[in-house]
C-alpha cells in the first residue's frame, strides 16, 4: 500500500506541545504536512489550578523538533477557550501558509473532583477548553475549509465521554458533548466536503497513574504510549479517507469504531407505567457488551498481549 502523505497540506493542531497533540504534530509533519503547533503553555494539573507553567512554551520545542527533522511548522500560543483565541489560531495558519486543510481539536484542561463539590471555577476551566474550545476552533477552521471546498476535522473526546469514572462527571459531560458535536458537524459538513470524526484515545499522558485495574509501570507507559494513537489521526486527516461522523476508540495499537446501539425494546400503543414495569427486562436489556470497565471487550482488545498482566 502506498504511504499516506500530505504534500504541503496545512494542519492546525491544538494542545500540540505535549502528550497526544505532540505526537499528532510530529507524525503529520513527517508525512509532509505544514503544521501550526498550538499550545497555551499552562501547567498540567488534573485536580486544581496549582503547578508551574513550563519556562518555555512547549509548542516552540515541538516546532524546533519538526524543523530539525526537515519539516515545516510554526508555533501559536493562543487559548482555545475564547472565540478571539480560536480565530487567532486559525489566522496563524493563514498568515504562515495561506489556508487550513486539517484541524485537530486536541487541546483541553482536565479537572477531576467529586460531583457534589466540584468548584465552579474548575467547571468553567473544563467546559471552556474541552467543549467550547473544540467548538471555537472548529468553527474558525470550518469557515476557511468551506470557502476552499472541503477539509478534515478530527475532534478529540475520551472513553470518559461514554463510560465515565470516579470524579470525572464534568470532564465526561464535556467529552460526551464533543461526540454529539462531531456527529452534527459531520451531517452539516457533508454537502460542503468537510469530513468530521472524533477519537477517544487511550494513552498514558499522566506519568505515575494506572489504567483501570492495571497499576502504573514504565512498561504500561510504553504499551499505552501516545504515539500509538497518532496513526489514526493521520488516516482520518488524509484526503483519501471518506469516513465522516464516526467515533473511534484507539490505543496500544488497537482501533475500534464506537457506536450507539438501541435494543428491540417494547411497544404498546396503550402504554402505561405498569406495562413498562412489567416489560422492564426487555426495555433495559443491554444491546451490546459494555465498552468500559476491566472486563470489557475494549479493554481486553487493547491490552491483549500486554506482558504486565
Amino acid at each position: 500500500m502506498d504511504e499516506l502523505t500530505f504534500d504541503g497540506a496545512v494542519a492546525v493542531i491544538t494542545g500540540a506541545g505535549r502528550g497526544l497533540g505532540r505526537e499528532y504534530a510530529l507524525l503529520l509533519a513527517s508525512r509532509g504536512a505544514r503544521v501550526v503547533v498550538n499550545d497555551f503553555g499552562v501547567a498540567i494539573s488534573d485536580t486544581d489550578d496549582t503547578g508551574d507553567a513550563p519556562a518555555v512554551n512547549p509548542a516552540d520545542e515541538v516546532v524546533a523538533e519538526i524543523v530539525a527533522a526537515g519539516g515545516i511548522a510554526v508555533a501559536n500560543y493562543d487559548t482555545v477557550a475564547t472565540v478571539e483565541g480560536a480565530n487567532a489560531i486559525i489566522q496563524t495558519a493563514l498568515d504562515a501558509f495561506g489556508t487550513v486543510d486539517i484541524c485537530v481539536n486536541n487541546a483541553g484542561q482536565v479537572r477531576m473532583q467529586p460531583f457534589a463539590n466540584f468548584p465552579d471555577e474548575h467547571i468553567d476551566t473544563v467546559i471552556s477548553t474541552q467543549l467550547l474550545g473544540t467548538l471555537n476552533v472548529g468553527r474558525a477552521a470550518w469557515r476557511v475549509m468551506e470557502q476552499n471546498g472541503g477539509g478534515r476535522i478530527i475532534n478529540v473526546s475520551s472513553g470518559a465521554g461514554y463510560g465515565g469514572f470516579e470524579n470525572s462527571t464534568v470532564y465526561s459531560m464535556a467529552k460526551a458533548g464533543v461526540i454529539g458535536l462531531t456527529i452534527a458537524m459531520a451531517k452539516e459538513g457533508a454537502p460542503v466536503g468537510i469530513n468530521v470524526n472524533v477519537i477517544a484515545p487511550y494513552a498514558k499522558t499522566r506519568l505515575g497513574t494506572g489504567f483501570g485495574p492495571i497499576p502504573w509501570s514504565d512498561q504500561l507507559a510504553e504499551w499505552l504510549h501516545p504515539s500509538k494513537v497518532a496513526p489514526l489521526v493521520v488516516w482520518l486527516a488524509h484526503e483519501t479517507c471518506d469516513v465522516s461522523g464516526d467515533c473511534f476508540a484507539v490505543g496500544a495499537g488497537h482501533v475500534a469504531r464506537v457506536g450507539f446501539a438501541v435494543n428491540d425494546g417494547f411497544t404498546d400503543r396503550q402504554l402505561t407505567p405498569e406495562l413498562i414495569s412489567e416489560h422492564a427486562d426487555e426495555i433495559t436489556k443491554v444491546p451490546t457488551k459494555p465498552t468500559e470497565g476491566p472486563e470489557s471487550p475494549l479493554m481486553a482488545s487493547m491490552m491483549s498481549g500486554y506482558p504486565g498482566l
